[in-house]
C-alpha cells in the first residue's frame, strides 16, 4: 500500500511549504510538527490553519484514485474499500479535542527527550465520516478479536519504525469512533490525514492515526514501537527514575487540563480591568468547573464557562479581573471534571514527558495607565 520511497518522501518534506500554516510554531520540518501559539486560541472550533500537526514519519502524498483501505486480521470477511465506498456509508459527526500526549513536555524537570511542545499541541474540530463499527460489522469480527490496529501511509526511514497503533475492540466499536474524511466541514488536508484518518475521541492524539491504509483486527494489544513509546508508569516514580516496560501501561484517554490563552506570559498591561481567557478539557469526561487565581494560588474564583459544549470537546472560559495596583502578577487556572479529577499543583513525572496537566500559570506585568 506504500506509494513512494522513503527517500523521495523525505526530500519532498524538506521542500514542503507550510500552506496556510504560517502563524504556527515550527517544531520540526523533516517530520512536520507545528504548534499553535495559544494567544490565537479564541474560538471553540480551531480553524484548520491553526490546528497543531504531529507527524512521526514523512508525510505521504496520496493518489485518491489508487488509495484503498484494507480491513484484515481476526475477521471473517477481509475486504478493501475505496474512498467512494466510504462515502456511501452512513456518516456521523463528532466534535473532539485532539491533544498530543507530549503537549507540555518542555516543562518537565529533569528534561526528557522528544518534541519540545509547550501548550499549543491541542485543538478542537468537528470530524465527519463513517463509523468504524459499521466497517468492522461488515467484516465480521471473530470471537478472538480484542484490539484494532491502524496503519497509515507514512513511511519509516532509517531506524525509525513504522507508525502503527492499536485500540481495544470496545473503543473501536463505540459509535463515536470514526473513519474521518472531513474536518470542520471540509475534506481533510494532507497535514491532517487526507484522505482518511482514525478519530478516537477523548483519547491521546496518537490513537487517531492519519493517512489510513489498513485496519487490522488483532487477538491482543499490538506489540510495536509506538505502542511501547506511549506508555505511563503504573505507579508514581521519582523524577529521572528508569522504568521497565512491565511497569508501564498504554496511554488512552486524556487527563483533565486547562490553559490560560490570554493574556500571554510576560505581557504588559495598563492598570484597569483585564479580561482573562482560556480553555479546559478532560478527554472522555466533562469540564464542570474552572477556577482562576490572581494571587499566586492563595485564593480562587470561579471562571465563566462559555455556552459551547460537546462530549469530548473543550470548554472555553473567561474571567474579568481588576489588578489592585501596578506590579507583577501570576494568573493561574485550575480545571475540575465530571470524574472528580482536578489539575494538580505539581506534576507526576514520567520518562516520556507525557500528560503535563499541572495548574497553568502565566506571569504578567501591570503598569500605570
Amino acid at each position: 500500500m506504500k506509494q513512494s520511497s522513503a527517500k523521495l518522501r523525505a526530500a519532498r518534506a524538506q521542500r514542503m511549504p507550510l500552506r496556510g500554516k504560517q502563524k504556527m510554531i515550527l517544531r520540526s520540518r523533516r517530520y512536520l510538527n507545528l504548534e499553535m501559539p495559544v494567544r490565537l486560541l479564541d474560538t471553540w472550533l480551531t480553524p484548520v490553519e491553526l490546528f497543531y500537526v504531529r507527524n512521526h514519519l514523512t508525510q505521504p502524498r496520496v493518489n485518491l484514485h489508487e488509495w484503498r483501505l484494507s480491513v484484515s486480521g481476526e475477521v471473517k470477511h477481509p475486504f478493501e474499500l475505496t474512498f467512494a465506498d466510504l462515502e456511501k456509508l452512513p456518516q456521523a459527526t463528532v466534535t473532539n479535542t485532539l491533544e498530543c500526549a507530549g503537549n507540555g513536555r518542555t516543562f518537565y524537570r529533569p528534561r526528557v527527550r522528544g518534541t519540545e511542545w509547550t501548550r499549543g499541541a491541542v485543538g478542537t474540530a468537528t470530524f465527519t465520516g463513517p463509523r468504524l463499527a459499521d466497517v468492522l460489522h461488515r467484516a465480521g469480527v471473530k470471537a478472538g478479536g480484542k484490539h484494532v490496529a491502524f496503519d497509515g501511509l507514512d513511511e519509516p526511514s532509517g531506524k525509525v519504525p513504522d507508525f502503527i497503533r492499536s485500540i481495544p475492540i470496545e473503543k473501536a466499536m463505540h459509535p463515536d469512533t470514526l473513519l474521518a474524511t472531513m474536518m470542520n466541514g471540509a475534506p481533510l488536508t494532507p497535514e491532517h490525514g487526507f484522505p482518511v484518518r482514525a478519530l478516537v475521541p477523548g483519547w491521546i492524539g496518537a490513537a487517531s492515526v492519519k493517512w489510513l491504509a489498513e485496519v487490522r483486527v488483532l487477538d491482543r494489544e499490538l506489540d510495536g514501537h509506538f505502542m511501547k513509546a506511549y506508555r505511563l508508569p503504573k505507579q508514581p516514580v521519582a523524577p529521572g527514575e528508569r522504568v521497565g516496560p512491565e511497569e508501564m501501561a498504554a496511554m488512552t484517554a486524556l487527563d483533565v487540563k486547562s490553559i490560560v490563552a490570554r493574556p500571554g506570559d510576560g505581557s504588559r498591561w495598563k492598570l484597569g480591568p483585564l479580561h482573562i481567557t482560556g480553555a479546559a478539557w478532560a478527554g472522555e469526561a466533562d469540564i464542570v468547573r474552572v477556577d482562576v487565581s490572581t494571587d499566586f494560588g492563595r485564593t480562587w474564583q470561579p471562571a465563566n464557562l462559555r455556552r459551547e459544549q460537546a462530549k469530548y470537546a473543550w470548554r472555553l472560559w473567561d474571567f474579568t479581573w481588576t489588578p489592585p495596583a501596578t506590579g507583577s502578577y501570576v494568573l493561574m487556572s485550575r480545571a475540575t471534571d465530571s470524574a472528580g479529577r482536578t489539575q494538580p499543583l505539581l506534576p507526576s513525572w514520567n520518562p516520556g514527558g507525557y500528560f503535563w496537566n499541572v495548574i497553568d500559570q502565566v506571569r504578567i506585568h501591570v503598569v500605570k495607565a
